[in-house]
């Protein structure tokens, strides 16, 4: 029997390898994104204290609620912007991206009012130095129809040229696969328009989650939410060991947010749910 060391691997295709009856090995990428958490699921939504809470935890960053209003969003308060910005240099913990949950109200598959809250949250964005946008598609305001699908597109054909110029991303978050995402994305016709991908939604709308992932690939997503809810990460249905992988495959480089359930005390859950996460990565990185 030939006895294959590491010299001997030295000019051999993969595919020589894996008929000689080897593996063929692979450098594997390492983790490139870092966890941050939602301040709603930190129990802080719109506030300020959610920077320093989400550092006390041992978050990375922190995303936060742009908030809901009547006439204006309430993060559009320059006074508001600024106490934000001078708690995360105080902290030294980074506001990472924006929530427009106003769109929890004002569907944008059916209310004009959508479309301004979308256009109105870049400005604030720019401001704020975050670069992702989550745009919430759930409840009555989630899309069902290839007309919605088509409906949203077109709305944020006409945003999307002021989010490009701002360099601002318009996260879509949805309960559809990632394919119709794609849809909604071509229609756009923008690349300020990406898939917000939430690994909980997706599951339990029946999609395969790391093949979507992987069919999606690093560049059409522009952030994850990493859950497994009303379970602790990894005592759930979701494979996060694959999740992690095939991330770090794809090369994804954004962030991911815990959006996690806390049953008994965030204090508690929060860094439970961020260890394990922390593990794979440090698992994968090794590897």
């Amino acid at each position: 029997m030939r006895m294959f060391t590491r010299r001997n691997f030295i000019g051999i295709s993969a595919s020589a390898l894996a008929t000689s009856g080897f593996p063929a090995f692979a450098a594997r990428a390492g983790v490139k994104f870092k966890v941050g958490v939602t301040d709603w699921n930190l129990k802080q939504e719109g506030k300020v204290e959610s920077i320093a809470l989400a550092k006390k935890l041992g978050f990375d960053g922190v995303q936060v609620s742009i908030g809901k209003a009547t006439d204006k969003l309430p993060l559009s308060d320059p006074g508001l912007q600024k106490a934000f910005l001078d708690e995360s240099n105080r902290v030294g913990l980074k506001v990472e991206s924006l929530c427009l949950d106003i769109l929890h109200r004002n569907y944008l598959k059916s209310d004009p009012l959508g479309q301004r809250w979308v256009a109105d949250s870049i400005p604030i964005a720019r401001a704020m130095g975050v670069r992702v946008v989550l745009l919430p598609f759930f409840g009555k305001g989630a899309l069902e129809t290839v007309a919605e699908m088509d409906k949203v597109g077109d709305a944020l054909q006409e945003v999307a040229p002021a989010a490009e110029k701002a360099g601002v991303i318009l996260g879509l978050e949805d309960t559809i696969s990632a394919r119709d995402n794609l849809r909604i994305m071509d229609r756009a016709k923008s690349p300020a328009v990406l898939t917000y991908y939430d690994v909980g939604n997706s599951t339990k709308g029946g999609f395969d989650v790391v093949e979507e992932i992987r069919w999606l690939g690093g560049a059409r997503i522009c952030e994850v939410h990493l859950k497994d809810n009303p379970h602790y990460l990894g005592e759930g249905k979701i494979n996060f060991t694959a999740v992690i992988d095939a991330l770090a495959d794809v090369g994804f480089d954004g962030w991911t947010q815990l959006e996690t359930d806390c049953p008994t005390s965030v204090e508690a859950d929060m860094p439970r749910n961020l260890k394990f996460i922390r593990e794979l990565i440090s698992a994968r990185n090794a590897a």
